[in-house]
């Protein structure tokens, strides 16, 4: 077991708020709030000290997928975001067969059984093919409550999230299986109006798949999805904050209406993640990342993303001029408490686990513990 540590002299991030000068003491695999004797000490005045980053929705990184690749390639992509501070990952798949798609959840919940990934997240195939993003139209189906059980079944007790077009047949029904089970029920992909969105939140759905994207934009005669996902208090509004899915106005947007207790920084992010831009697959479809955005190369929708959360959590405080604590709250106190993890990850409480980030004073990252391991650092210059 790795020497206990004292992190001193940094702000530390806290659920009460930011201690300046305050510490953080790590024992073995947990925070703890005693320091032994032989603790090694480590200055970190002119630092923060924040939680490990939790991401809800990310399909691969590292030039490797979660979608469609092998154990191997999923390890792969799930070490390369713990280099920028994501220490609790839920890995997503993309619209494909549904045999598939069950043998791959297979693989993935033997993962999560190890605590490799945090669970799985089926985006697709439920949705809609008025708003597929970058999902094969031909592979899309309405959402059958019998279908949708069978992928919650090949996950073993692993799945966290579907998202759905619950104004499709079979949508509502499927939503209350979801709820049923343990599962987050998630709105996205959809077309729906504002009556129906509404439905599918009395229904159970908690979660709005990375909110303005791929739903109807808001009208003032027809407020569709956004509207009703960001004024109930059940939901949660996932953003990917990289620049590019999202202008500023509308993250403040979102801020200013649900309030940074429902907002989850996501990444979506696929293979290029952290890796370059190329040619890539997303499930069976061929993507082209130029500069760091990735888009379809037959059409050109936005195929996911090239973000990590350490990028997202810099933006998010000198672009957005986001509160530290709200962006905190944001990348992973909210995302833990929704896949019922907070008693374990999501802040720096005694008796959870030492996940954690270190951030230079231009919140730049130089240091990742996950587990009270080092896995990047600390570099401090």
């Amino acid at each position: 077991m790795a020497p206990s540590k004292v992190l001193a002299g940094a702000r530390v991030v806290m659920p009460t708020g930011t201690v300046d000068d305050g510490r953080v003491i790590v024992d073995g695999t947990r925070i703890a709030d005693t320091a032994p004797r032989d603790a090694e000490t480590l200055d970190l005045a002119g630092h923060w000290v924040v939680p490990g980053f939790v991401d809800l929705h990310n399909h691969g990184g590292g030039g490797a997928s979660f979608a469609g690749g092998d154990a191997e390639d999923v390890l792969k992509g799930v070490r390369t975001h713990r280099l920028h501070g994501t220490t609790t990952v839920v890995a997503s798949a993309v619209t494909g067969d549904l045999d598939f798609l069950a043998r791959h959840a297979g693989m993935l919940a033997e993962l999560a059984q190890q605590g490799e990934i945090a669970g799985i997240h089926f985006e697709g195939p439920f949705i809609s093919p008025c708003r597929k993003g970058a999902h094969d139209e031909e592979l899309l189906r309405d959402p059958d409550p019998a279908e949708v059980r069978k992928l919650i079944d090949a996950a073993h007790g692993h799945a966290k999230m579907m998202t759905l077009a619950t104004e499709l047949p079979g949508g509502l029904d499927s939503v209350r299986l979801l709820t049923e089970h343990g599962v987050i029920a998630a709105v996205g992909h959809t077309d729906a109006t504002y009556e129906q969105t509404l439905e599918a939140i009395d229904a159970g759905a908690t979660v709005a798949t990375h909110l303005f994207n791929a739903m109807p934009p808001l009208g003032h005669r027809s407020p569709g999805p956004i509207a009703a996902l960001l004024e109930d208090e059940r939901i949660t509004v996932e953003l990917i904050n990289d620049g590019t899915h999202l202008h500023p106005a509308a993250l403040q947007l979102a801020f200013h209406h649900a309030g940074a207790s429902r907002v989850a920084f996501i990444t979506d992010a696929m293979d290029a993640a952290g890796f370059g831009d190329g040619r890539y697959m997303l499930g069976p479809m061929e993507v082209e990342v130029a500069d760091g955005v990735a888009r379809l190369v037959e059409g050109g929708s936005i195929a996911g993303s090239t973000l990590t959360l350490d990028r997202a959590f810099k933006r998010a405080v000198t672009v957005d001029g986001l509160p530290v604590e709200d962006v905190v709250a944001a990348i992973s106190a909210n995302p833990a408490r929704l896949l019922g993890l907070a008693d374990r990850v999501g802040s720096l409480e005694p008796g959870k686990d030492a996940d954690l980030v270190v951030l230079d004073a231009g919140f730049d990252l130089v240091g990742v513990m996950r587990r009270g391991e080092w896995v990047v650092g600390p570099q401090l210059g």
